[in-house]
């Protein structure tokens, strides 16, 4: 199995390339990962069933992207040791990691499930989906373990520059629960809870299997019981990294959530439509997150080895070469959108409704290849609350707002409605071109 690799020497856009590949991968499956619940269940169930995962995922997609945001800091800060070239203090950073989100499991189980009613009615779930909501929540909720398991892995291999495991864990998840859908939902007809079922218990599966893969795996740094103890130094460094992450990845997302209980108050077909896009968007912007997170660990271990110039040199190859790729996804987007929305939904009218909304998501697919970049880099580079207060501007004062309003006209449009998300993103990224500016000119 592949090295943790150390990229503070050498050539820069070829090693950020190879690492970035496994990480755009594993990205791609683990999209799969939640996009064949809604393939398998818009072909064997009905639109409230397609209704039911479009919501009921966005909702534990807002979850997993707080343990995301929250394991970012873990990333961050493994990166700087391996950077400075102290891995063994990368190790007792890992065993705080693994308290800290143990706790973190069990809290994110317990409030989920208690709370799944309340939160599908603030997301205004259509009345004939209300139930079917409730029941994927609750479900993946108990599950919630296992979603922590799987992002702690992944982080912890990233940071020593291995994207390798994160794509093998991945890669048994996706599997199982493609098997899982196919058996609960097209063989038992159980709709949407089948399918929460099928994803709790592929999660499951996938942590095992990789847990018994890692046992095998040789670290750059001794690794024992010893290390499984909290720190409560290392336990505030990853916070204060983490933390901002997490709250804006968070507040992004319940923006987009508050777009879907906008649209959810159109009716069913909107309803459905919009899920399906956003299900679709997830492919569309695999490339700018693989950068992302790439840029994060990159940009980390050269900030540690006081490599500054190599970090801005990978900025601007994860901007042109996401940019590139963008052209082609906003093309297909944009002129395509009914193929892709088919995919996933046999009802022609919320084929249309998907189609419509994914014009919109067609710009952004040009945009985003700046934003994540930048974003990526901020995160590497450890200046995560400027990377929160500017994703809080674009969602709250960009993103809502202007969904809100396009939704009021007398004849709502899912396209205009769409076009908050791109309007938030220019913005964003003329908040990190300034920031980008002035922290170098005060360098200087």
């Amino acid at each position: 199995m592949k090295q943790a690799q150390n990229f503070t020497s050498g050539r820069i856009f070829a090693p950020l390339i190879r690492f970035a590949l496994p990480v755009l991968a594993a990205l791609l499956l683990q999209t799969m990962y939640g996009a064949v619940d809604l393939l398998v269940v818009g072909q064997f169930g009905s639109s409230a069933d397609v209704s039911a995962v479009a919501t009921g995922s966005q909702i534990m997609h807002s979850v997993t992207v707080v343990i995301t945001g929250l394991a970012m800091g873990l990333t961050v800060l493994v990166g700087r040791k391996i950077g400075e070239g102290r891995p063994q203090e990368a190790g007792s950073i890992i065993g705080s990691g693994i308290w800290l989100f143990g706790v973190l499991s069990v809290a994110t189980s317990v409030v989920m499930v208690c709370t799944a009613g309340p939160i599908a009615r603030v997301m205004q779930a259509p009345a004939e989906a209300f139930d079917r909501t409730v029941s994927y929540v609750s479900i993946c909720s108990a599950g919630a373990v296992f979603i922590v398991a799987y992002n702690l892995v992944g982080s912890v291999f990233r940071g020593i520059g291995d994207s390798n495991m994160p794509l093998i864990t991945v890669s048994i998840a996706c599997v199982l629960n493609i098997l899982g859908d196919l058996v609960l939902v097209a063989g038992f007809q159980l709709g949407a809870a089948g399918a929460a079922l099928a994803t709790v218990f592929a999660q499951a599966v996938s942590v095992v299997l990789s847990l018994l893969l890692i046992r095998r795996r040789q670290l750059p740094f001794s690794f024992g019981r010893q290390n499984l103890r909290p720190r409560s130094g290392h336990i505030r460094q990853m916070l204060v990294l983490g933390v901002p992450i997490a709250l804006q990845d968070l507040l992004v997302s319940i923006s987009f959530l508050v777009i879907m209980a906008i649209v959810n108050s159109l009716g069913l077909t909107a309803s459905a439509g919009v899920g399906v896009a956003e299900k679709l968007c997830g492919f569309v912007m695999l490339v700018p997150s693989a950068f992302m997170q790439s840029m994060s660990a990159f940009v980390a271990q050269n900030m540690g080895a006081s490599q500054p110039g190599r970090a801005k040199k990978a900025l601007l190859y994860g901007i042109a070469t996401s940019l590139a790729v963008g052209l082609f996804m906003g093309y297909l987007n944009f002129f395509h959108g009914d193929l892709l929305a088919g995919l996933f939904a046999r009802d022609a009218a919320v084929i249309s409704a998907a189609a419509e909304y994914l014009k919109a998501y067609a710009i952004d697919c040009l945009l985003t290849s700046f934003l994540f970049c930048f974003e990526g880099y901020f995160n590497g580079c450890g200046n995560t609350t400027f990377v929160m207060l500017q994703g809080i501007i674009g969602s709250f004062l960009v993103r809502i707002p202007v969904s809100w309003l396009m939704s009021r006209q007398a004849v709502p449009s899912l396209f205009r409605i769409g076009l908050a998300t791109p309007a938030s993103t220019v913005v964003q990224i003329l908040l990190c071109g300034i920031y980008f500016a002035a922290v170098h000119r005060k360098k200087r």
